[in-house]
């Protein structure tokens, strides 16, 4: 299957009063060490999307369809490793946050693109955060930006950490029914550190999905 590379704007974003946590287990404690937490994380086979939903064809990366309103603005401010692995792990992981953000628009948890681009405690930490965003009546609006990205492989080739800052000190959550745009005074809430494991999935296709998601919340190296 063909990969393609999206363009870097559409999906990932905080409500304003909900506190981002770590699935699976609390923060990362690997520190420093060379075995990445969840490397032996088992995948799931991907549900691509069934056809033409309306978004453009850019927006659908392997079919699965990860479009978001021109109000939602994610931004990547990174350059791909050379790693041909960690450089497609990176993407999915991306794809993996468009995703969450593309089930917070369609209003369910149980959209295609998160169960293609995540499967364990990934896949719980995508339908809790869009899950919470619904029962607050919550959506997203503004422009979320994520940089200083790294990765780091697993010996088996198999796992990859993708780890990146998050500023959202421009991305606010909105009412469903009202359209009231929640915005605060920027702080060192606004700032977050995300460690993604992303795991190849066996199919020769080339997909990398979330298996556990590490964040630490007022991440003070990312201000």
């Amino acid at each position: 299957m063909k990969r393609r590379t999206l363009p870097v704007a559409t999906a990932f974003a905080a409500a304003a009063t909900l506190m981002l946590t770590a699935c699976g287990g609390g923060e990362n404690k690997s520190g420093d060490s060379d075995k990445i937490a969840g490397a032996d994380q088992g995948t799931e086979k991907p549900t691509k999307s069934a056809g033409p939903s309306g978004a453009p064809a850019e927006d659908k990366p392997d079919g699965v369809d990860v479009s978001l309103p021109a109000d939602m603005n994610l931004v990547f401010d990174w350059d791909k490793p050379k790693d041909k692995n960690e450089a497609v792990a990176m993407e999915d992981a991306a794809n993996y946050v468009r995703a969450i953000y593309h089930g917070v628009d369609k209003r369910t948890s149980k959209v295609a693109a998160v169960t293609a681009y995540s499967t364990g405690g990934g896949l719980s930490y995508a339908q809790t955060q869009i899950d919470a965003r619904l029962d607050g009546g919550w959506t997203a609006t503004g422009t979320r930006r994520h940089y200083q990205a790294t990765t780091r492989s697993a010996a088996n080739g198999t796992s990859v950490e993708v780890a990146f800052c998050v500023d959202s000190s421009k991305f606010y959550g909105k009412e469903i029914k009202t359209g009231k745009v929640l915005k605060s005074e920027p702080s060192i809430a606004d700032y977050d550190h995300f460690k993604i494991i992303m795991v190849k999935v066996p199919t020769g296709d080339g997909l990398w999905q979330a298996s556990e998601v590490y964040v630490e919340a007022k991440a003070t190296k990312c201000r």
